[in-house]
C-alpha cells in the first residue's frame, strides 16, 4: 500500500489495563530495553570475530532490527494486545503446537539472555572489586549467586514502575555515553588509531564475508529488546500513533550509540586485547583515560545495566512458563502460585534451575567464550522468532480490520524474513555450541508439552492445546 496509516475509526480497541505510557515514556522504555548486556559484554567478542571493523556487524544488526521492527509495528498496531509473537503466530497459522514453540522459544531466549547478563555481571563485579579476573570458577560462583538473588527478588514480587525504568535507562545510557565521551577525548589526545577500524581480520582465517556474518550473529544480541515493547501496547496512549515514531526513533538512537562505541573501542584498544576481555568497555575507558577518577565507576555502571537485563528477562520467562501451564500446555505444577506473595514460585524455581545449568554447562564447554555462547544463543532463538513474525505480516494482510493501523512497505517483511532466516543457518559461521544449547532447551519444552498432552488425554480425554490469547486474558481476569 502507498499509505502508511489506514483511515481511523472513532473507537480505539478496549483494554482493561490503564494507558499510562505517553510517547516520551514509551521511547525511554524501548531504549532502556535495547540497551544493556549486549554492547557492554559482547563488543570484544564481535571484534575478535571480525577484526577492527567491529562496527560493521553492529550496522548490519541494526539494519535487520529496523526492518523487522516495521513488521512488529504493523502487527502491534493491528492487534494492540499484550501477547507479542505468540499472538501473531496463532492468528497467522492457527496451529497450536507452532504457537507453543514460538512462545517457548521466546521464554528460552529470556533465560539465555539472563544467563548472559549474570556472567557479565560477575565479570564486572570481579573487575570492580579488584579480584582475580582469570579465576573462572570464582566468576561462575558469582554468576550463580547473582542468578539466585534474581530468583529471590522474583519470588518476593516485582512491580516494575515507569519511574524505575527511567532511572535504570539513565544508568545504562550513562555508561555508554561515558565511553563515547572518553573516545572523543582520546581523539584529541592522539590516543586513537582509526586505521584499525577498516581491517577485517578473523583469527580462524574466515573470509571477510563469513567473518562479518559470524560477528553479526553475536552483535544482533545487542539490538534485541525492542520486540518486548509490543507487550506494552495495552498500556500505551494511542499506540497506533505513538508506536511507529517511538520504536523507529529508539532503534535509531541505540544503533548510533552502538556504532560509535564499537568505532572508539577498536580505535583505542588493539583487537587482541579487546577480544580477550570479558569487560571490554572498561578496558576501553582504562586505556584512553587511566587518570580520570570517574572511569573507576564503569564496572559498577555495567553491573547495574546487566543486572536490570537479567531481572527483566527472568521475570518474563517465569511468567510465560506460568501462563503456558495455566493453559494446560505444560505440567500444571508450573502454574502454582504462592499464597503469601502471589508469585509463580514453581516456574521461578524451574527457570532459575535452567539458568544455573546453562551457566555451569557453558562455563565447562565454551573454553573462555561463555558470554559469546550464551549471547549468541539468545540471538539465534530470537532470529528464528523474527523470521516467523516477518512471515506472519504477509499472511495476515488478508485479515483486514476497519481501524487505522501502521502498514509496512511489502518489501520489508520479505527482506526481514530472508535476512533473519539467513542468520539462523549454520552457513554464517555460528558456533556449534549455540545450536546445541538452543536444541537442548527446545527439546526440553517439547518433552514437557508431550508429557502434558498425554496426561491430559488420560485424565480429561482431551487434547492439550493453546487457546487464543484473548481467551487466556479472560481466564486470568476471572481467576484474579
Amino acid at each position: 500500500m502507498s499509505q502508511t496509516v489506514q483511515e481511523a475509526v472513532p473507537d480505539e480497541e478496549h483494554t482493561e489495563l490503564k494507558r499510562v505510557m505517553g510517547p516520551k515514556l514509551l521511547l525511554l522504555f524501548i531504549v532502556g530495553d535495547i540497551l544493556g548486556t549486549g554492547v557492554y559484554a559482547l563488543t570484544g567478542s564481535v571484534a575478535k570475530e571480525v577484526g577492527g571493523a567491529a562496527w560493521v556487524p553492529f550496522l548490519v544488526a541494526f539494519a535487520i532490527a529496523m526492518v523487522t521492527a516495521f513488521s512488529y509495528l504493523e502487527l502491534v498496531t493491528k492487534y494492540p494486545q499484550a501477547a507479542g509473537a505468540a499472538l501473531y503466530t496463532h492468528k497467522a497459522f492457527g496451529i497450536h503446537f507452532v504457537t507453543f514453540l514460538v512462545a517457548f522459544t521466546v521464554m528460552c531466549s529470556g533465560i539465555t539472555s539472563a544467563s548472559t547478563a549474570s556472567r557479565a555481571f560477575a565479570a564486572n563485579f570481579v573487575k570492580g572489586f579488584g579480584m582475580d579476573s582469570k579465576n573462572t570458577n570464582l566468576i561462575m560462583i558469582i554468576a550463580l549467586a547473582f542468578m539466585a538473588l534474581c530468583a529471590l527478588v522474583n519470588l518476593r514480587g516485582v512491580a516494575e514502575s515507569v519511574k524505575a525504568n527511567i532511572v535504570l535507562t539513565c544508568v545504562e545510557l550513562s555508561g555508554l555515553l561515558l565511553v563515547i565521551f572518553v573516545g572523543f577525548y582520546a581523539v584529541t589526545a592522539g590516543k586513537t588509531d582509526f586505521s584499525r577500524t577498516m581491517v577485517f581480520d578473523s583469527p580462524s582465517d574466515k573470509s571477510a564475508f563469513l567473518a562479518v556474518t559470524a560477528a553479526t550473529s553475536l552483535a544482533f544480541f545487542a539490538m534485541v529488546g525492542f520486540e518486548d515493547s509490543v507487550n506494552m501496547a495495552e498500556e500505551t496512549q494511542d499506540p497506533v500513533k505513538n508506536f511507529p515514531k517511538m520504536m523507529i526513533t529508539g532503534i535509531g538512537l541505540t544503533g548510533v550509540i552502538y556504532i560509535l562505541v564499537a568505532l572508539f573501542a577498536v580505535a583505542i584498544v588493539p583487537v587482541g586485547e579487546l577480544g580477550d576481555s570479558e569487560t571490554p568497555l572498561v578496558k576501553v575507558v582504562e586505556t584512553a583515560a587511566p587518570d580520570v577518577p570517574i572511569t573507576t565507576l564503569l564496572p559498577f555502571i555495567s553491573m547495574f545495566a546487566v543486572a536490570n537485563s537479567a531481572l527483566i528477562n527472568m521475570l518474563m520467562a517465569s511468567r510465560l512458563l506460568y501462563g503456558m501451564a495455566r493453559q494446560e500446555v505444560l505440567p500444571p505444577v508450573l502454574g502454582r502460585v504462592g499464597a503469601r506473595r502471589q508469585t509463580p514460585y514453581v516456574s521461578i524455581i524451574f527457570t532459575t534451575l535452567i539458568a544455573f545449568g546453562l551457566i555451569i554447562l557453558v562455563t565447562q564447554r565454551a573454553e573462555g567464550k561463555i558470554i559469546a555462547a550464551l549471547g549468541g544463543t539468545t540471538a539465534l532463538l530470537l532470529l528464528g522468532v523474527f523470521t516467523i513474525v516477518n512471515i506472519c505480516v504477509l499472511i495476515l494482510r488478508k485479515d483486514s480490520i476497519e481501524r487505522r493501523h501502521f502498514v509496512a512497505p511489502s518489501i520489508l517483511p520479505i527482506i526481514g524474513a530472508i535476512a533473519c532466516f539467513f542468520f539462523v543457518g549454520p552457513w554464517t559461521g555460528r558456533a556449534t555450541l549455540q545450536y546445541q544449547i538452543a536444541g537442548w532447551l527446545l527439546a526440553l519444552g517439547v518433552v514437557l508439552w508431550v508429557f502434558t498432552w498425554v496426561a491430559n488425554r488420560a485424565i480429561y480425554g482431551k487434547k492439550t492445546y493453546i487457546r487464543h490469547p484473548e481467551e487466556m486474558s479472560m481466564d486470568q481476569d476471572t481467576t484474579n
